[in-house]
């Protein structure tokens, strides 16, 4: 790591013991923003959150917030930096209680997804929040989704965390990280979870929904890292009409090693010669293809449908009722650490952190 983060560390009350500690990692995003006296957007002062936020007076809470060098919008959001805010999470894991991710929303759903499979064994809450405006603006979401991370990251059941994966909190709702998209660009709401309940529902209270949460380890399972990621992959939405040359142009890319197809409702596509031949050659050829659906709810049941039978029939794997953000950085982070092609397939299908049914 040759990056040099800002570091700041924050007690919220006077109290004589903490109830919890807590590491935020600020990545970037409209949420640690704040408008200067000329009306631009600046990076927050992170040292100020208790004025921002007064109702961390009430927590006896020790904070520490690790910013990355410069802001970084989530659009330029590489594998490079899931690495790099998974090792931060890897060197300080025995050290804090909870972890608070701040970031921005428009690719929070693809560092959560990656950063639940990087984590293997984790036992403790990894929260990404973000927000729609700046926490210095008049009717900022920012405060209260910043406000119960931290009260959720903190949360503890008979002396063990409440919460024990990664996760997204987003207008009063946490929701499993790798089972999220980002649904709004202009709402509050917007993230939503079509196939996994929420985790928890903040209102007058947080209710947490235990049945539908991954259970705490019984014993202090060492943490393990994984943050190797090949990026030979590719996303092929199908639409009417998609022409022979375009779906052969992506399957035929140079080094190409997965494909992650997003279909027509429970996994269907056309029916034409041409293009299960060229999946079918694709296949042939150690090229992975993984086919999830392009609705935000539901599930692909190959072979339900005829026009979803031959791709079976080739060898095309059914990501039942994952999201497309899970697929692709699954996909990613299995072809890094794996070398076994048929072990990579295996685990495609196969859930590793609550991300399919």
């Amino acid at each position: 790591m040759t990056q040099k983060y800002k570091i700041v560390n924050i007690k919220t009350s006077s109290g004589p013991k903490e109830e919890a500690s807590i590491l935020i990692i600020y990545t970037g995003g409209t949420l640690g923003m704040v408008y200067d006296n000329e009306g631009a957007l600046i990076p927050f002062n992170f040292s100020q959150i208790k004025q921002q936020i007064p109702l961390l007076k009430d927590h006896d809470l020790g904070i520490t917030v690790i910013s990355f060098p410069q802001p970084l919008d989530s659009s330029n959001v590489s594998s490079a930096h899931w690495a790099d805010i998974g090792y931060i999470v890897y060197q300080n894991y025995r050290q804090y209680d909870g972890f608070v991710i701040l970031h921005g929303t428009d690719t929070m759903a693809y560092t959560a997804s990656a950063l639940s499979f990087m984590l293997e064994g984790l036992n403790k809450p990894v929260i990404l929040t973000g927000a729609q405006l700046p926490i210095g603006a008049m009717r900022s979401d920012a405060r209260e989704n910043l406000f119960t991370s931290i009260e959720i990251a903190s949360a503890k059941k008979d002396g063990h965390p409440k919460i024990c994966e990664v996760c997204i909190f987003f207008d009063n709702h946490l929701l499993r990280g790798n089972r999220a998209k980002k649904v709004r660009s202009s709402e509050f709401s917007a993230f939503a979870s079509e196939n996994h309940p929420p985790l928890a529902t903040a209102g007058i209270k947080i209710n947490y929904n235990y049945p539908h949460m991954k259970r705490p380890y019984q014993k202090d399972f060492s943490l393990n890292l994984k943050d190797k990621f090949d990026n030979n992959v590719a996303v092929l939405k199908l639409f009417p009409n998609i022409s022979e040359a375009l779906v052969k142009s992506i399957l035929t890319t140079k080094g190409l090693k997965g494909v992650v197809m997003e279909t027509y409702g429970s996994g269907n596509a056309p029916t034409e010669k041409w293009f299960y031949k060229a999946l079918e050659k694709a296949i042939s050829s150690k090229i992975i293809v993984m086919n999830v659906s392009q609705c935000i709810g539901g599930n692909v049941i190959q072979g339900r449908y005829e026009t979803s039978k031959q791709l079976q029939a080739v060898g095309v794997l059914s990501g039942r009722d994952i999201t497309m953000e899970a697929a692709i950085t699954k996909m990613m982070l299995l072809l890094g650490e794996e070398k076994d092609h048929e072990a990579i397939k295996a685990m495609l299908i196969t859930p590793l952190a609550g991300e399919m049914a």
